[in-house]
C-alpha cells in the first residue's frame, strides 16, 4: 500500500470513530422501557476494532514517515514539520497584516487617529513567501506519499 492511500484510510477510520462516538452517546441511556436505536455493544465492538486498525495505522506512518527522505538528510517527518510551521507562520502574518492596516477614518478633529506600526506591504510580501514555500514543500510531500511504500 502507498503512504498516500494509508493517509486516505486513517481520515476514513477517525471520521468512524467520531461517528461511532456520535452514535454511542446517542445510544448510551433511552427512557425506561424503550429500546435504543443501535445495539451499543455492537458499537463498542466496532469502536474497539477501528481504534486498533487506526493504532497500527498511525504506526505504520510514523514508522514510514520517520524512515524516508524527502531530500538530502530531511526526512518526511522534518518536512512535516516545517510544512506545519510555515502554514502557522503565513496565517500569523497574514493576520497581522489586516490588524495593522488603518480603515478608519475620521469624522472630526477630535476623534483618535490610528496609524501603522508596521509596513503592511512588507508584511504581506513575507506572508505570501511563506504560503510559495508551503505550497512547494506540500507538493514535494504529496508526491512523496504517492511514491512511498508504507513500512509495516
Amino acid at each position: 500500500m502507498k503512504l498516500a492511500e494509508a493517509l486516505i484510510l486513517r481520515a476514513s477510520h477517525q471520521r468512524r470513530m467520531d461517528e461511532l462516538e456520535s452514535r454511542l452517546l446517542r445510544s448510551a441511556k433511552v427512557q425506561e422501557g424503550d429500546q435504543p436505536a443501535e445495539n451499543p455493544k455492537a458499537l463498542l465492538a466496532e469502536l474497539e476494532q477501528v481504534s486498533t486498525e487506526l493504532e497500527h495505522l498511525i504506526q505504520s506512518i510514523n514508522r514510514t514517515n520517520s524512515a524516508s527522505e524527502l531530500g538530502a538528510g530531511v526526512t518526511l517527518t522534518d518536512a512535516l514539520a516545517t510544512r506545519d510551521l510555515l502554514r502557522a507562520k503565513q496565517e500569523i502574518y497574514r493576520d497581522l497584516a489586516s490588524a495593522a492596516t488603518v480603515t478608519q477614518g475620521r469624522f472630526t478633529r477630535s476623534e483618535i487617529k490610528f496609524r501603522s506600526t508596521l509596513d503592511v506591504a512588507e508584511i504581506h510580501q513575507r506572508a505570501d513567501e511563506l504560503a510559495a514555500a508551503h505550497r512547494d514543500l506540500d507538493t514535494r510531500i504529496q508526491e512523496a506519499n504517492w511514491r512511498l511504500e508504507l513500512m509495516e
